[in-house]
């Protein structure tokens, strides 16, 4: 039995690659959700703001978590060629 070529290699580390990046999404997103109940809870007058800044962190959270899966995708697609 041999051992697994470049190629294998290469989708091997493009699907790790994009299951961490949609797990630092994910954990990130629950951290920034996390901190906005706290916040909510100590000062209930706030909460326009609060969910605002939480929605714009998201959102860039999962910017972020994209690029990293589309980089990984771009890695795989050379492979191709």
């Amino acid at each position: 039995m041999e051992g697994l070529g470049a190629e294998a290699y290469g989708y091997l580390s493009a699907g790790i690659g994009a299951g961490l990046a949609a797990l630092g999404a994910g954990v990130g997103i629950g951290q920034i959700g996390r901190g906005a109940v706290e916040g909510i809870s100590r000062q209930p007058e706030a909460i326009g703001d609060i969910r605002s800044t939480m929605i714009i962190a998201a959102a860039l959270v999962e910017g972020v978590a994209l690029f990293g899966v589309v980089i990984c995708v771009l890695l795989v697609l050379p492979l191709y060629v």
